[in-house]
This record gives C-alpha cells, sequence and structure tokens, in this order.
C-alpha cells in the first residue's frame, strides 16, 4: 500500500512512537504551575495565564461546546450531546452531572453552566502524562478528590490514547457499551485488534489520524453529528487503488475500506447491542450473560450484548439522518434514531459497516414524540422508579422542548429504535480481511437485495451496477 504522508510527518503525528518521546519533549511545569489545588478550575486558571489562545480555540470546539451547526435532509440543526436522543440513558437533560463526567470541563451540573467561563476549562483530562488523573463519575466534570492535581498540572503533555480513552472507550456509561470498537482494549492493542495502533507496531496515537489545529479535531461521530462535515477516511494516508490486485481495487468505487479491513468489532470487550427500557422496574431476578455483563437490571431493563460481532452494512454518502427532540414519530414502527443516507443509486455512496444499536425507550402517548427521561439524581428513575416523574423531570430540564413549549403529557409507552454507528477502528491485518468467498459466490456476509442489487453481481451483472 502507498502512504501519501512524509516521514517527518508521519514522525511529527506520532506514528513512530513519539508519544514515548513525550516525557522528554514537553516543558516541565513544576516552576510554572504551584498548588496546592482543592479543584480543577483553580489549575486552569494558571494555565490560562500562559494559554489563554490555546483556551479559546478550544471553547470553539464541539468538545466543549458539545453540538455543531449541521445540515440534515430539508434542515439546518444544532446538533450534539447537549441535545442529541440517544437510545442508552436518552440524553443529558436533567442527568448532567452523570452525563458530564465525560465533558473537557468542570461543574455542567445543569442549564445554568457557563459556556463563556475559560476557568471551567479542563485542560488536564487531554494533557496529563501520569495516568492518575480521574474524574468523579458522578461530578459533573470534576476530578476525584484523591488526584493529586498539582501532580497532574505539573507533568503534562501531548494527549495519547489514553487521556482520549478516559471518555471515548467508555461512552454510554462502561467499556466498550457504545461504539463497539472502541474500548479499553484500544488503549495498549496488540496488532490482531487494531493494526494502525498495535502498540508493538506502528502505535498510531488518535490524532494520527484525527489531525488537529487549534484545538480542532477532525472527525465526527456519525451517531451524534450526522451532519459533521470534516470528516476523515482511509485515503488521507492511504492510494485510493491501494492493492497489487486490480480486480480489488475496482471494489474502492462502491465499498468502504472499512468493509473488508473490519470484519469483527467488539474483538476483546462485549458491546451493548440491544437495550430495553420497557422491562426497567420489574422486581424479577437480575441476570448475567456468558461474558458476565448483566442481562437485565431492575433500574435499567434488558440488554444484550455481543463479541466478535459481524458488522451490519448500508450505503452511506458522508451523510446521514437523525431525529430531533420534539419531531413526531410513529411509535407502531422502529424509528432511526441516526441512519445513514445513500443507496445504489448514489454516486458518492459506498457500503460501510455499522454496529446498529437497537433500544425500546420511552415516549409521549399523546404526543407521539420521544421523552428525554430523567434516571439520574433526585426524582431520576433510578431512585423512584417512577416512568411519569422521570418524564416530567426530564422534559422540563430540556432547553430544545422548552424553546418549542413542549411539555411531557403525563401519558407514555414504550417504542422500538434504532441507532446506527460507523465502525472505524479494529482495523485487522491485511491477512485476516474479508475473501471473496465471504460475500460472493456462497458467501453471506452482504445482504445482496438490501443493498439494492439483485443478487450477488458477481454472477448477476445486471443488478452489478452502481452509478459511478
Amino acid at each position: 500500500m502507498k502512504h501519501t504522508l512524509s516521514l517527518t510527518a508521519m514522525f511529527a503525528a506520532g506514528v513512530f512512537g513519539l508519544a514515548s518521546l513525550n516525557a522528554i519533549a514537553e516543558n516541565p511545569h513544576k516552576e510554572a504551575i504551584q498548588g496546592p489545588f482543592t479543584q480543577g478550575s483553580q489549575v486552569t486558571e494558571q494555565c490560562i495565564e500562559c494559554h489563554e489562545d490555546h483556551a479559546k480555540d478550544f471553547m470553539k470546539s464541539s468538545h466543549w461546546t458539545w453540538e455543531l451547526e449541521q445540515k440534515l435532509p430539508g434542515r439546518t440543526v444544532k446538533r450534539g450531546k447537549k441535545n442529541a436522543i440517544n437510545n442508552f440513558c436518552t440524553s443529558i437533560a436533567g442527568n448532567e452531572p452523570r452525563c458530564t463526567s465525560c465533558h473537557a470541563g468542570y461543574g455542567w451540573k445543569d442549564n445554568n453552566f457557563d459556556f463563556s467561563d475559560m476557568t471551567k476549562v479542563d485542560c488536564l483530562v487531554c494533557h496529563d502524562t501520569t495516568g492518575t488523573y480521574v474524574k468523579d463519575p458522578a461530578g459533573a466534570g470534576e476530578a476525584l478528590a484523591k488526584v493529586n492535581l498539582e501532580r497532574v498540572a505539573q507533568n503534562v503533555g501531548m494527549p495519547v490514547r489514553d487521556n482520549c480513552g478516559s471518555c471515548h472507550f467508555y461512552g454510554g456509561g462502561g467499556d466498550a457499551v457504545k461504539h463497539g470498537d472502541l474500548d479499553s482494549s484500544m488503549a495498549y492493542p496488540d496488532k490482531a485488534t487494531d493494526v494502525h495502533m498495535d502498540s508493538d507496531g506502528n502505535d498510531f496515537q488518535c490524532q494520527t489520524c484525527h489531525t488537529t489545529q487549534q484545538h480542532q479535531i477532525t472527525g465526527n461521530a456519525m451517531g451524534v453529528s450526522p451532519g459533521g462535515e470534516n470528516d476523515i477516511g482511509c485515503e488521507n494516508c492511504h492510494d485510493s487503488a491501494p492493492h497489487a490486485n486490480k480486480r480489488l481495487n475496482t471494489h474502492t468505487a462502491s465499498v468502504a475500506c472499512q468493509t473488508c479491513h473490519i470484519p469483527f468489532f467488539a474483538r476483546n470487550e462485549p458491546t451493548k447491542m440491544s437495550w430495553d427500557w420497557s422491562t426497567a422496574g420489574s422486581d424479577q431476578e437480575e441476570t448475567v450473560d456468558e461474558y458476565g455483563k448483566h442481562t437485565f437490571m431492575k433500574k435499567k431493563g434488558s440488554f444484550v450484548w455481543g463479541k466478535m460481532v459481524k458488522p451490519e452494512y448500508a450505503w452511506y454518502n458522508g451523510k446521514a439522518d437523525a431525529y430531533m427532540v420534539g419531531d413526531k414519530m410513529d411509535p407502531s414502527k422502529v424509528t432511526k434514531l441516526t441512519a445513514p443516507l445513500g443507496d445504489i443509486t448514489d454516486k458518492t455512496a459506498k457500503i460501510y459497516p455499522f454496529k446498529v444499536h437497537r433500544g425500546k425507550q420511552i415516549y409521549d402517548k399523546k404526543q407521539n414524540i420521544f421523552v428525554t427521561a430523567k434516571v439520574y439524581g433526585k426524582g431520576g428513575y433510578w431512585k423512584e422508579f417512577d416512568w411519569d416523574k422521570a418524564a416530567k423531570l426530564g422534559m422540563e430540564a430540556n432547553q430544545a422542548l422548552a424553546q418549542q413549549g413542549i411539555k411531557y403529557s403525563g401519558e407514555h409507552g414504550f417504542a422500538e429504535t434504532e441507532m446506527w454507528w460507523r465502525i472505524n477502528h479494529m482495523v485487522s491485518p491485511k491477512d485476516q480481511a474479508l475473501k471473496c468467498n465471504d460475500c460472493h459466490n456462497k458467501g453471506t456476509r452482504l445482504d445482496w437485495q438490501a443493498l439494492g442489487y439483485e443478487g450477488d453481481p458477481m454472477k448477476n451483472k445486471k443488478g452489478a451496477k452502481h452509478a459511478k
């Protein structure tokens, strides 16, 4: 395969283990930072004495705002973690102290959080090199009290996989819950787990691909940013015709690299594949599966977990559609909270792999809209097991619903949903990529009819045409 990055650029990006040089390369901060500190914002006050411009840049990023202006079919919206409805814990509205433990800031407890306050920026979560910086899981972004903030602040450096993973490996409330291709095994993966991040091989850091300028990080998760426009792709580094075999190269017009080169996700840690909230509250016995993961919990309902999961496949043109807070839904149908756009006739679309997380979640029966439920904290479902109260409090805390004048009607039901998450990580070594017969001849990896073909395009030439 051809690589278009120069050796100098690759070294600078971390391809050759730049992370291992951080302790040498970074300027020591022991003279610049002086404690003691009792909370993170006190550290930030000293950071911005030299790094005010960096903080200003960061405050323009979606890692701070948790929303982006983006285009969905027929409308332009502001969307992100801040206001998206998902089929995990439904939304952050009313649940902020728990959900915002992964915000790169301090003190986002409710709608009164001041996004203009520079001292609330959490510099340490990305720049800690000690491995001791841990956020309080229910502390609205604050560090655990046991963390020695002075020591961490005096030993900062460039981010490595562990920094990014402290949030992204644990999305959805636990290891591997949300993404499927991002979990704790990616901190120091072997070659079989990810050929790029192999800690004894290429040792890519996240920013090798997610290139960053002025704290603006390329790449968006389709689940929360379906209209994101700063995509990254394999062709940033690889030639568009990377194979010695010409027939394989013809596939790249219609098939994404990830489709063949990520045959499985959740290779080491099981990922959550479905969450049924309608069974929550039952006094039945809590159960676990073969992986030791709960399949039923009274406060959360029923789950299905998967390991070494085959992706689902769909056409994707780089854009997606999404359900927005307040949108009408049909409870008799499965609502796609996010789903890729594109089909066999779309010249810009390719077949991509996805994790599809399926759910059954609360909705308002009178208004036919999904509810943003308060599950955590005082009055939350996990404490009181009262769906009506959780729905009322959660919707009152949701600014997007308040702006539309929408309140909970007092009647609820449960409806089925899907969230599509594009798979990009856990790239296998080339000898473990899909083979021709996995998809063609008697191979069953791809559902040709579902993709718009009349049959296997290797045999049915009429159905093979893709308008490129």
